[in-house]
């Protein structure tokens, strides 16, 4: 079983920063992928963006290339998410994922473990 511990979420303008950080233990594969998601009331979870095992492939839903940065340090096991120039459409809680895959890249169905979410609200 695999926990994950989302934090670093917060009240903030448009325009300001955040880091996300989420927290890896338990049981996770020895070369695990992971990603972010969010989810608004009554909308989908959407993915926003994954990482491959070693950090060296990344991918961005469109609305955030450019403002948002993933990465990971394997030594900490937690995984990150920078967020800049954020919008009030970046409103929502932020989840981390785990895939037992070296690169589940952008498939939702290949993500096995969810942690609880930092929610996120941009203000005008």
């Amino acid at each position: 079983q695999v926990q994950l511990v989302e934090s670093g979420g917060g009240l903030v303008q448009a325009g300001a920063s955040l880091r996300l950080s989420c927290d890896a233990s338990g049981r996770t594969s020895s070369m695990w992928s992971a990603a972010w998601f969010r989810q608004t009331p009554g909308h989908e979870r959407e993915i926003v963006a994954s990482v491959s095992w070693d950090g060296g492939w990344t991918w961005y839903t469109d609305s955030v290339k450019g403002r948002f940065t993933i990465s990971r340090d394997n030594a900490k096991n937690t995984v990150y998410l920078q967020m800049k120039n954020l919008k009030p459409e970046d409103t929502a809680i932020y989840s981390c994922a785990h895939s037992g895959l070296p690169s589940a890249g952008a498939m939702p169905s290949l993500y096995d473990s969810w942690g609880q979410g930092t929610q996120v609200t941009v203000s005008p």
